[in-house]
C-alpha cells in the first residue's frame, strides 16, 4: 500500500512540479562530476549543486567543512550518489533533506546510513521503505561542518517538515520547495505559509543572505527576501478576498486552485484558506 501511495503522489508532483518549470537550465560553474543521472557543478571552492533530471532538474547541493561534508537533498533517482559525492569530497558526508518527497528523498538514500530531516516529514510514506536511521533534525540546530556551519530554519506550508539550511558566512541558504522554485505546492495553510515567509525573511535581513538556493534550480530562478515577501502578499490577498484563485487544471494532489502574481504560482486547495 506504502508503494502505491507512493507512486500516486510521485506521478501527481512530476506533473505539478513541470507544470512551473517551463524554462530551460543555465547553470553556471565548472562541472566536477557526473554521470547519466546527475551533474555537480562548483558553486564556489567548497560548495556544488547537483543538477538532476528527473523531476524539473531537481536540485541537490554539497556543503563541505574541514571535518565533514553535508548533502542536502538526494534526487529522485541517482545511481551511485554516494560514489559521485566521494569523488568530489574525501570528508564524511551528513546526508539531510528538505522535505520528504520523492524528488528530494528518492531511491539514492539508501546510498546513507542515516537521514537528517525534521519530524514533520519523518513519518512520510515516501521513507517507508529508507534501510537507514533517521535521525530527528531541531529548529534552529547548528551543524558544524568544522569552520563552517550551517543553520537549521524549519519552514513548513509546501510540507509539515519543510526546512531551510542557511550558511551565514556565505550569505545564501538552501530551501528545496519551501517557496516553490516559482510555482509554490501549497499542502498547508497561507497563514503558515506567511509565518514561514515572514521568519525566513527577517533571518535573511538579519544575516545578509542574498538569496536561497531552491530545490529546482535552473540557474535563474533563486529564492530572494522579495520573492519571500512577495508570497506573504499574495496568500494576504487571497485570504482577504482581494486576489481570486483560479480552477487548477489538473487539480493535482488536491489542489484544485491556483493563484499567479509577481511571477509566482500558488497551488492550493479550499483546506488552504486559513
Amino acid at each position: 500500500m506504502n508503494r502505491l501511495i507512493t507512486r500516486v503522489l510521485f506521478v501527481a508532483l512530476a506533473q505539478a512540479v513541470l507544470l512551473g518549470q517551463g524554462r530551460g537550465v543555465q547553470i553556471e560553474g565548472k562541472i566536477v562530476a557526473q554521470n547519466d543521472d546527475v551533474v555537480f557543478r562548483q558553486i564556489d571552492d567548497h560548495t556544488w549543486i547537483g543538477t538532476a533530471h528527473v523531476m524539473a532538474n531537481e536540485s541537490l547541493y554539497l556543503l563541505e567543512g574541514n571535518d565533514r561534508a553535508l548533502l542536502i537533498d538526494a534526487g529522485t533517482r541517482i545511481a551511485d550518489l554516494d560514489k559521485v559525492v566521494a569523488s568530489i569530497t574525501n570528508k564524511p558526508v551528513m546526508l539531510a533533506a528538505t522535505h520528504a518527497h520523492p524528488d528530494h528523498t528518492g531511491s539514492a538514500i539508501n546510498y546513507f546510513p542515516e537521514l537528517n530531516i525534521n519530524p514533520g516529514d519523518a513519518a512520510a510514506p515516501f521513507l517507508a521503505n529508507y534501510k537507514g536511521k533517521i535521525n530527528p533534525l531541531t529548529n534552529g540546530q547548528v551543524i558544524d561542518l568544522g569552520g563552517r556551519t550551517v543553520e537549521v530554519v524549519f519552514t513548513p506550508a509546501h510540507t509539515p517538515g519543510a526546512t531551510t539550511f542557511i550558511d551565514k558566512d556565505a550569505g545564501y541558504g538552501f530551501s528545496g520547495d519551501s517557496f516553490g522554485s516559482g510555482n509554490l505546492l501549497l499542502s498547508g495553510t497561507f497563514s503558515t505559509l506567511i509565518a514561514t515567509c515572514q521568519k525566513t525573511a527577517a533571518l535573511m535581513e538579519k544575516y545578509k543572505i542574498k538569496h536561497l538556493y531552491p530545490g529546482h534550480f535552473n540557474g535563474r530562478n533563486f529564492e530572494t527576501k522579495q520573492r519571500l515577501d512577495d508570497e506573504v502578499t499574495i496568500s494576504r490577498d487571497v485570504l482577504a478576498g482581494k486576489l481570486k484563485g483560479e480552477p487548477n487544471p489538473r487539480g493535482l494532489m488536491g489542489l484544485n486552485l491556483v493563484v499567479s502574481a509577481y511571477g509566482v504560482r500558488i497551488n492550493y486547495s479550499d483546506k488552504s484558506m486559513q
